[in-house]
C-alpha cells in the first residue's frame, strides 16, 4: 500500500535537510557559487543622455536592487556567499520581507504567446525550466513539497531578526505547506493565515467554487517589523457602529481614559470627575477645553463623558486575514501581460506592514516583478529572482518604465551548465562527459593514449570536433587552441567544430573575421546533463533528439560621432545592423511556429529583438547600460512590435578611443553583445 502524504512529510524534512547541509557547506568552500553581473541597467525614461553621478555610486560599492535570472537555489546560494570581488556583499541575516509565489498548478501552461509583425507564436518553456517544472510535480504534491523545503531554509537564513515571510499557495497544498513552514520557522512564529480572494463567483461542478488562495505569514522571531493596516470603512460599518451629527457627519464615541490607575481629576463641562476605577484620564484638560469649545463631548445617563470622533480623523478598520478588496483588475496599466500577475494592491498591502522605508525587500518566484515593482514605488530596496527568462525580460521592461526608477544589476546564475554538471551524480570527470557529447554529435574519439579525451573526428571527414569543459567559458582563447589544433594535429585538418556550453559575449566578434569554411562553433544543449538523467544515452542517440545549434550574433553599423549643443559633451549615433539567430530547430517552438520565424529571420531579422542596450564607454568589464529601447516602449515610436533601429545619446566627449558595446536580447530570450571601438 502506498504511503501517505502523512506519512511521507519526514522523508521531505530528511532530505530538505540533507540538502541544505550540503549547500551551506559550500558557500564556506573555494567552490562558491557566484552571480555573473549582465548589465547595469541606469534607466533613461527620455534616452537622451547618461546618469554620471549614478555611475560613480557603483564605483563606490553602493547598495543596487537586482534581477537575477536562475533557479532560486543557485540564487540564494549565491546570496548567501556573496562576491568581495565585484562589491557583493553577503544577504546573510539582512532581508526584511520574503514574498513568493511558487507555482502550484500540476497542470498549468507555461507557453508564452510572442506577438511577432508576421503573426502570433507560442514559445514553450526552455528545456531547463521544463525540467524545473516537471520535477516539480513529478510524483505530485510531496515533490512539490521537497523543491520548496531547501528553499524555504536558505530563505531564513536570509531574512533578518526583524524579518518576515509570506507564502503563497492555494488548496494543492496549503495545509502541508504549513506543516513544514512550522518545522523550519517554529510553530510559535506562525502570525496568520490570509485568505485572498483571487476573483469573483466560480462555479464548480458539485462543489463550492474556489475564488479564493492562501498566504501563509511567519516572523523569523517575535521582533519582526509590523505596521498596522487600515482599511475604509464600508457604508454598512458606518451605519452600524456610527451616528450622524446635526451636519450629517458620521462620528463614534470614543472612550477617553486608559489602562493604568492615575488619581486626577478632569472638567468635561459639569465639574471636576474623577477617572474609574483602575484608569485614567488619557488627554489633558487643555484638550478637553478644546472639544467643549467644539461640542465633541457627550455625557451618558451616569454622567460618564465620550469624545465624538469624526470618521475623517479615524485610521479605519484593523486589517483582518480574509482580503475581498484585492481582486486582480481586468484592465490596467499595471498589466503586463503574465498569466499569474498578482494585484499591486496585494502586494503593497503586505509590503507596507512587514517592511519599513529602506528594507531589503525580496521575491524569488519573480514572475511580473509585481514584488519589486511595488517595493521601488514604496522606497524599499528589492531582490527579485526567476527561473523563466521570459519573466525576467517581462521584469527588465516593467522596471525601466517605472518613472524615477533607481540603476539596478541584471545577473545570471555563473555558468548553469557548470552548476549542473557539479551536482550531476553520473559524470564525475569532465573528460567522460565530453565522450558522451562526442558520440551524441556523432563524432568518435581517438585510439591514440595521447590524444586529450575532448577531441574526436566526424565519421569518414577530415573535421575535428573539439568538445569544451562546462566548467570553463568558450572564449577567443578556446578559438585560438582550436585553430591551433586544426593546423597541427596528427598532420591537420579542413576544419574544426567546437562543441561549447557557455559562451563568452563576444564570441560572435571573435568568429566575424575567421573563415567559416575552418571553423565552427555549436552549442551544446544547456539541458544535456537534464536529459542524461532521465535518458538512456543510447536512446538519445537512436532518437535524435539531441541538437546542437549555431550560435546567434549582432552586427551594428559604425557608429558615428557628431556636435552636440554642450560643447564638454558630443552626439553619439548607433545603429543596429542585422540579427542572425541561432538554427530554428533549437528552439522552443512547434513547427508551424517555426515557420513564421524561418521568414522573419529571412525577410526583416531586426523584428526579432525584444531589448536592446547600449555602453557607450565599455571598460571591457561592466556592461552599464544608458541607454535602452524594446517592444510596447512607445515612447521612442509607436510601433510596439519592433524596436528602434538606432540610438542618439549625449556623452561626455573623450580622447582617443571610446569603446561602444552594444547588447540585445531576442523574443526568445537569447542575449548577444558587439564591441566597436572609434
Amino acid at each position: 500500500m502506498a504511503k501517505s502524504l502523512i506519512e511521507m512529510l519526514p522523508e521531505v524534512v530528511a532530505s530538505g535537510k540533507k540538502e541544505l547541509e550540503k549547500i551551506l557547506g559550500r558557500a564556506e568552500s573555494d567552490n562558491k557559487m557566484l552571480l555573473q553581473t549582465n548589465e547595469y541597467v541606469l534607466p533613461t525614461r527620455d534616452k537622451t543622455g547618461l546618469f554620471t553621478g549614478q555611475i560613480r555610486e557603483w564605483e563606490s560599492g553602493a547598495w543596487f536592487n537586482r534581477l537575477i535570472h536562475g533557479d532560486n537555489l543557485f540564487a540564494m546560494q549565491a546570496l548567501l556567499t556573496g562576491d568581495k570581488a565585484t562589491g557583493l556583499p553577503s544577504m546573510r541575516g539582512k532581508i526584511d520581507l520574503i514574498y513568493i509565489d511558487p507555482p502550484f498548478d500540476s497542470k498549468a501552461d507555461y507557453r508564452t504567446k510572442i506577438t511577432l509583425p508576421g503573426g502570433d507564436i507560442e514559445q514553450k518553456p526552455s528545456v531547463i525550466e521544463q525540467f524545473a517544472y516537471s520535477d516539480t510535480w513529478a510524483d505530485g504534491t510531496i515533490s512539490y513539497l521537497k523543491m520548496l523545503y531547501p528553499r524555504l531554509c536558505l530563505m531564513k537564513e536570509l531574512l533578518s531578526e526583524q524579518g518576515s515571510i509570506y507564502v503563497h499557495c492555494d488548496w494543492h497544498a496549503g495545509h502541508y505547506l504549513k506543516v513544514i513552514m512550522d518545522d523550519i520557522f517554529g510553530k510559535s512564529n506562525f502570525v496568520n493565515e490570509i485568505v485572498w480572494q483571487r476573483t469573483g463567483a466560480q462555479n464548480n461542478a458539485g462543489a463550492f467554487g474556489v475564488n479564493n488562495d492562501l498566504i501563509m505569514f511567519y516572523g523569523k522571531n517575535s521582533s519582526r517589523i509590523w505596521n498596522e493596516i487600515f482599511t475604509e470603512y464600508t457604508d454598512e460599518h458606518l451605519e452600524e457602529y456610527f451616528k450622524k451629527d446635526k451636519n450629517g457627519r458620521w462620528y463614534r464615541l470614543n472612550n477617553p481614559t486608559g489602562q493604568g490607575e492615575q488619581n486626577h481629576l478632569r472638567d468635561f463641562g459639569r465639574g471636576l470627575i474623577p477617572p474609574p476605577r483602575g484608569r485614567h484620564w488619557s488627554i489633558s484638560q487643555e484638550q478637553i477645553d478644546k472639544w467643549k469649545e467644539e461640542d465633541r463631548i457627550v455625557f451618558t445617563k451616569n454622567g460618564y463623558p465620550f469624545i465624538k470622533k469624526y470618521v475623517e480623523e479615524l485610521d479605519g478598520i484593523s486589517l483582518q486575514t480574509i482580503w475581498t478588496d484585492c481582486i486582480p483588475p481586468r484592465k490596467s496599466k499595471e498589466l503586463v501581460n503574465y498569466a499569474t500577475q498578482k494585484p499591486e494592491k496585494l502586494l503593497e498591502r503586505i509590503i507596507k506592514a512587514s517592511s519599513n522605508e529602506n528594507s531589503i525587500v525580496a521575491d524569488f518566484f519573480g514572475g511580473s516583478g509585481t514584488t519589486a515593482a511595488v517595493a521601488e514605488k514604496l522606497g524599499r530596496r528589492w531582490i527579485i529572482s526567476d527561473i523563466g527568462k521570459p519573466a525576467t525580460m517581462i521584469m527588465r521592461k516593467r522596471f525601466i518604465d517605472i518613472p524615477e526608477c533607481k540603476p539596478f544589476l541584471y545577473h545570471a546564475i555563473g555558468d548553469y551548465s557548470r552548476e549542473a554538471f557539479l551536482s550531476d551524480k553520473q559524470y564525475k570527470r569532465v573528460s567522460d562527459l565530453a565522450k558522451v557529447v562526442m558520440g551524441l554529435y556523432g563524432a568518435i574519439g581517438f585510439d591514440s593514449e595521447d590524444a586529450p579525451a575532448n577531441l574526436g573526428q566526424l565519421r569518414n571527414t577530415s573535421t575535428l570536433v573539439y568538445v569544451d569543459s562546462p566548467n570553463k567559458v568558450t572564449n577567443s582563447a578556446t578559438i585560438k587552441k582550436a585553430m591551433e589544433l586544426r593546423e597541427s594535429f596528427m598532420g591537420g585538418w579542413k576544419k574544426v567544430i567546437i562543441l561549447g556550453w557557455n559562451f563568452s559575449f563576444d564570441i560572435g566578434d571573435k568568429l566575424a573575421d575567421l573563415d567559416k569554411s575552418e571553423i565552427e562553433v555549436l552549442v551544446i544543449p544547456p539541458d544535456l546533463l537534464d536529459l542524461l538523467r532521465k535518458k538512456d544515452y543510447k536512446d538519445l542517440i537512436d532518437s535524435n533528439k539531441v541538437r546542437f545549434s549555431s550560435l546567434q550574433y549582432l552586427t551594428v553599423k559604425t557608429p558615428t560621432v557628431s556636435k552636440a549643443s554642450d560643447p564638454d559633451k558630443e552626439k553619439l549615433t548607433v545603429e543596429l545592423d542585422n540579427y542572425v539567430l541561432l538554427s530554428p530547430d533549437a528552439l522552443p517552438l512547434d513547427e508551424k511556429d517555426k515557420e513564421t520565424v524561418q521568414k522573419v529571420m529571412a525577410e526583416k531579422p531586426l523584428d526579432l529583438l525584444e531589448y536592446w542596450s547600449v555602453d557607450p564607454d565599455y571598460d571591457g568589464q561592466t556592461f552599464r547600460s544608458v541607454w535602452q529601447d524594446y517592444r510596447e516602449n512607445t515612447e521612442n515610436n509607436d510601433d510596439p512590435l519592433r524596436v528602434m533601429h538606432s540610438a542618439v545619446i549625449i556623452v561626455p566627449k573623450v580622447t582617443g578611443v571610446r569603446k561602444i558595446c552594444v547588447k540585445a536580447v531576442d523574443v526568445f530570450g537569447f542575449e548577444s553583445q558587439t564591441i566597436t571601438e572609434i
